[in-house]
């Protein structure tokens, strides 16, 4: 009775606070999120940036030896800006998702737990916990789903009725034994949109994603991007979130809550050209709070040349020619040379074949052959 109590203290705590919907649920393993992670991991579809082996994502004991319940927190976000800004020739925009608007969500919600854990520690001697979010070990989508905050949509992601999917989850391991909340009932019915309008078909299943062709996933990796993905990512710079716009249990929903959360248009939207050039140190001051940030600048450069090329923008050209030259980088420099070659402005043509003869990275050379090859196309 003392923690039925408890609990509805924490969750009157937690409005104060800007915590929009928590649930509670055992700390037992997630023995049917055992089995899906071993699938994915069997079938190659997991992205890699997983932390954690499978018995650590679905076990809480391993990281709270006493573990008996875990709180599971959700903070909407908002799905549109209120203000826009212009995106036209000479001065192309590239796109941050939804989930990288505002200051780094991380940090958000981590900021929320420790007041939650100081508001339950001045009440329970003894209170022990571990809390993540996102990056933590735990899949913080069964966990949610455990505790009721939402179910698990067809497009892979935690989907709340008052929210929609637009939500930031974390959670924190207790050692208190709370009274669990009663999991919600799947939402989704018959509706197939996600998986219809997914450009790559990453979703391959109601539920199931491969990650690896998923177009959120490629916007954060390293290397050359795959030729197949070039067109598809239009000017996304970080992340790709049609699987939620799409989703009927999204329409209409924007919810503006929490300030540190509100879009800036010049860092959500900007401009793809002056990205070309930014310095470490720039990027860092400029776009530093976004979670969007953390792979560094070299994914969002290579996006912006692939964006760049989509818009067929030949002002752009130059400063292509530039990088190509003499970035030092190898894949800013194919990158480039392929866009060139895309864009199709004669003079990149030459630029190409100039910067061909001494170029030595197989890679490199490779891109540009692949920029070298539209001037075919064109003739």
């Amino acid at each position: 009775m003392a923690n039925e109590q408890l609990k509805e203290e924490i969750i009157q705590y937690a409005k104060t606070i800007g915590i929009d919907k928590i649930g509670f649920t055992s700390a037992n393993p997630f023995a049917e999120m055992k089995a899906r992670l071993k699938m994915q991991q069997d079938d190659g579809y997991q992205s890699g940036f997983e932390k954690g082996t499978i018995e650590e994502r679905t076990e809480p004991e391993l990281h709270l030896n006493d573990a008996e319940s875990i709180i599971a927190i959700a903070v909407a976000y908002p799905s549109r800006m209120k203000e826009k800004v212009a995106n036209k020739r000479g001065r192309r925009r590239g796109s941050f998702c939804r989930a990288s608007w505002g200051h780094d969500y991380h940090d958000v919600l981590n900021e929320r737990l420790e007041l939650l854990a100081t508001f339950i520690a001045a009440r329970v001697p003894g209170f022990r916990y571990r809390s993540m979010v996102d990056t933590g070990e735990l899949v913080d989508k069964a966990v949610a789903e455990r505790a009721g905050i939402g179910w698990s949509g067809k497009n892979s992601l935690m989907i709340t009725p008052e929210f929609g999917s637009y939500v930031y989850l974390g959670e924190m391991i207790t050692n208190i034994p709370f009274p669990s909340d009663q999991p919600i009932d799947d939402g989704c019915g018959d509706c197939t949109l996600c998986l219809d309008l997914c450009p790559t078909g990453a979703l391959v299943a109601p539920g199931r994603l491969n990650a690896q062709n998923c177009l959120a996933f490629v916007t954060q990796t390293k290397g050359f991007m795959p030729d197949r993905f070039r067109d598809k990512i239009g000017n996304h710079l970080y992340g790709y979130d049609n699987c939620q716009v799409v989703c009927p249990k999204n329409s209409g929903v924007d919810h503006h809550l929490h300030p540190e959360l509100e879009p800036d248009p010049e860092l959500v939207k900007p401009e793809l050209l002056p990205l070309l050039s930014i310095s470490n140190r720039e990027f860092k001051d400029k776009f530093g709070q976004m979670a969007g940030s953390w792979r560094g600048k070299k994914p969002i450069q290579r996006n912006a040349i692939i964006a760049l090329a989509n818009y067929k923008e030949e002002v752009a050209v130059d400063e292509l020619i530039r990088l190509m030259n003499e970035d030092p980088r190898p894949v800013i420099r194919g990158t480039a040379a392929w866009a060139i070659g895309k864009i199709g402005r004669p003079d990149g043509f030459d630029a190409i074949r100039s910067a061909e003869k001494k170029e030595q990275d197989p890679d490199v050379l490779t891109e540009m052959k692949k920029g070298l090859a539209y001037e075919q196309v064109m003739t």
